[in-house]
């Protein structure tokens, strides 16, 4: 019997065989790969070893030991077989990630980074949070990920995106801001009190989203936010109104009511001036300004009108020094658009009047559809339920009150506040065609392997994350900052995952239908439309299946617009109309470089609008910020469409005299050069000039340069 046999170490030791040791170096690869092996299964593997080893007739080395146990694994589970095997040379491939992210370290130190555009790389803690993210990333291929998947990816057929943070924690949200502050809340041991005044209600939701946007990656939206602060204004009314009358009890209500409502109108100026200058000056935790999106527009109390009113009048006037300054970029403002309410004649047409004055010196705020046609629309007109965006451009499916993924009966309710995304993997789909091509196989068959790869991806994240416990973001997960969000800090965050969407992301829809057959979106469109439609039933299919709620995401692609270029030409060279530019065009979108005028774009992408529920927005440039009424039809329009739409400017203010000039890149007025440029990166807007420098990548501002229709 193997009794007698010794283990011959590396270090040329001997000690007794130990089937504990065997079981355990089992266990992990198991877990890495999410499978939990019976002990009967575990015996089972010792027991194959051991009658190895009674055929042995001297002692055995660990080298022999590990083939011994691969086998036995290869018999009893060939996933937990492969995942041993692919662990094995571990300490050979840490020496090699260590070696790639000290290089990468001193690429960000010196160089610096501009994966980014949200993220400063000269800031010191910035630097610090990318080594951490480059070395997460490296971590999450080597441990997460089959060598299929890492290939897929190095390839280039298939982008997951963030993959620095997969592992820790969920991607963007709608943050239920107004259910974290009703009643109070524990905050870093601390406990905050239910604001009683307006500007409280500001100071204190600023603190819960640094703190809470700083636990996810992606944007963070605090949806409705005019209903939310509307309470909290009305109590802020109250008080000045009492205070004058206890000051000056001879004097009439409407006087009263008049300072009190002036200095009502004050607090909220100061609070939400202090959330521009919170979310664009104080860095988060994982290293950049946090991706805040805040929605509004269609309360129609008094107070609700007023939060609206001056969040848009506070953004128009922009922060800086007198005669210097420029729009933030963050929050970025979304106005919910409801034609019965904002419509020519109707009572809050004045709001959103003030929400085009504000677009024509700054872009934002964006513009939603609640009354138009399409799922949003629906949503809103059917149940009063509005979907708001989640950072620039994701969106929820509907997840139901009672029933889940379908409503239980009529009187079911959807519910999208509190929910979130558990991140997105992006498909490159010339990529995939010039694949199908070249092996002379069928595009869909090819096609289907990246779908069922992705598939499999988001089930291990899902199932991944649901053993994290709540205490790795109490706001959100304790104190109701997600939808059912009341768990003990030790629970597992499992049963809030149900409600979240995964996303199929699709990019450079343009360039496969030039691929195609050699015309563009505008020319044709048919091919790009056939295989969005196939791959929305093929997720249709998997949803059923897996019982989770996939979505179909139009990806943005800010860094991986130039990425997806060198991974097409190394694989299958320059390609005219597909490969001889610096970028793909991301998403649905028209090649920016199309003269086709903003009609003709609206009606050109809204083909694919309700294929990409999970993502999605739509941009019109406009070459002039004065016409007002251009702006108005154009938005209008697109509201009747059901879409939600961006302004698109490029704005440019000279940091030496202050002068504000629409695309200018040297000053007129004083020949300065020092400029600050604002344009719309995908979604959301972005610094593509500072101090004579960009914090956009080669690619985007390649892209930015040809844009004529966008």
């Amino acid at each position: 019997m193997v009794k007698d046999v010794k283990i011959i170490k590396r270090n040329g030791n001997k000690q007794d065989f130990d089937p504990d040791k065997i079981k355990v170096a089992i266990r992990k690869s198991a877990e890495r790969v999410m499978v939990t092996l019976t002990p009967e299964a575990e015996d089972e593997v010792v027991k194959l070893v051991l009658e190895y080893l009674d055929t042995q007739t001297g002692d055995a080395g660990v080298q022999e030991i590990h083939n011994c146990v691969e086998a036995a694994l290869e018999k009893v589970n060939p996933q937990v077989a492969k995942s041993y095997r692919e662990y094995r040379n571990y300490k050979k491939d840490f020496v090699h990630i260590l070696d790639k992210v000290y290089k990468k370290a001193q690429a960000i130190s010196y160089i610096g980074d501009k994966e980014n555009s949200n993220t400063d790389s000269a800031l010191v803690s910035t630097q610090r949070s990318l080594v951490y993210n480059h070395l997460n990333k490296e971590l999450y291929q080597k441990f997460f990920l089959t060598p299929s998947e890492v290939e897929a990816c190095e390839d280039g057929y298939i982008y997951i995106h963030d993959m620095s943070a997969r592992r820790d924690t969920m991607n963007c949200c709608l943050c239920d801001v107004g259910n974290v502050m009703k009643d109070g809340f524990e905050m870093g041991n601390l406990w905050y009190n239910e604001p009683k005044t307006l500007d409280t209600a500001f100071d204190v939701m600023g603190d819960v989203i640094i703190n809470t946007a700083a636990m996810q990656y992606g944007g963070f939206t605090v949806p409705e936010v005019d209903t939310i602060l509307a309470p909290y204004a009305e109590k802020s009314f109250k008080k000045y109104f009492n205070e004058y009358k206890e000051i000056k009890p001879e004097a009439s209500d409407e006087e009263a009511e008049k300072f009190a409502w002036k200095k009502t109108k004050r607090e909220c100026e100061q609070g939400y001036q202090g959330i521009e200058y919170k979310l664009n000056s104080v860095g988060s935790s994982r290293g950049d300004y946090p991706f805040v999106t805040f929605t509004f527009g269609v309360n129609d109390t008094e107070f609700g009108k007023m939060i609206s009113k001056t969040i848009l009048e506070t953004h128009a006037k922009g922060q800086g020094k007198k005669g210097r300054k420029k729009p933030t970029l963050f929050p970025k403002l979304v106005f919910l658009y409801d034609k019965e309410v904002h419509g020519k004649g109707k009572k809050m047409r004045d709001v959103f009047l003030s929400a085009i004055e504000c677009s024509q010196k700054t872009m934002y705020p964006d513009y939603l559809s609640l009354s138009g046609e399409g799922y949003v629309p629906e949503m809103y007109k059917k149940y009063k339920r509005i979907v708001s965006p989640m950072g620039c451009r994701a969106f929820l499916s509907p997840y139901y009150e009672r029933g889940g993924f379908e409503p239980a009966d009529e009187n079911d309710k959807p519910v999208f506040v509190g929910r979130f995304n558990l991140g997105a993997i992006s498909l490159h789909l010339p990529m995939i065609l010039a694949k199908a091509r070249e092996e002379q196989k069928d595009f869909y068959e090819v096609l289907d392997y990246y779908l069922e790869m992705i598939r499999k991806i988001h089930i291990r994240t899902y199932n991944y994350l649901a053993k994290k416990k709540a205490s790795t973001n109490p706001l959100a997960y304790c104190e109701g900052g997600f939808y059912k969000g009341n768990l003990k800090p030790t629970d597992y965050i499992e049963p809030l995952l149900e409600p979240a969407t995964l996303s199929f992301g699709i990019t450079a829809l343009q360039e496969l239908q030039e691929l195609y057959n050699g015309k563009s979106l505008v020319e044709d469109g048919n091919f790009a439309l056939e295989v969005l439609k196939y791959i929305n039933d093929k997720i249709n299919e998997f949803k059923k299946e897996d019982h989770k709620l996939y979505a179909i995401y139009g990806t943005p692609a800010e860094n991986l617009c130039g990425l997806q270029i060198q991974q097409f030409r190394k694989k299958y060279g320059i390609v005219k109309g597909v490969s001889e530019r610096e970028y793909v065009s991301n998403s649905f979108h028209c090649g920016v470089w199309e003269n086709i005028n903003g009609i003709q774009k609206q009606d050109l992408e809204g083909r694919f609008w309700e294929l990409c529920k999970g993502g999605r927005i739509q941009y019109v440039r406009y070459n002039l910020n004065y016409n007002k009424e251009a702006m108005i039809t154009m938005i209008e329009r697109a509201m009747e469409k059901g879409f939600y739409e961006g302004v698109n400017l490029s704005l440019a203010y000279c940091n030496n005299c202050g002068h504000e000039e629409l695309d200018m890149d040297t000053c007129p007025q004083c020949g300065s050069d020092d400029l600050t440029k604002i344009d719309r990166m995908n979604g959301y807007l972005s610094y593509s000039r500072v101090h004579g420098d960009t914090r956009l990548n080669k690619a985007k501002m390649a892209e930015i340069a040809e844009r004529k229709s966008m």
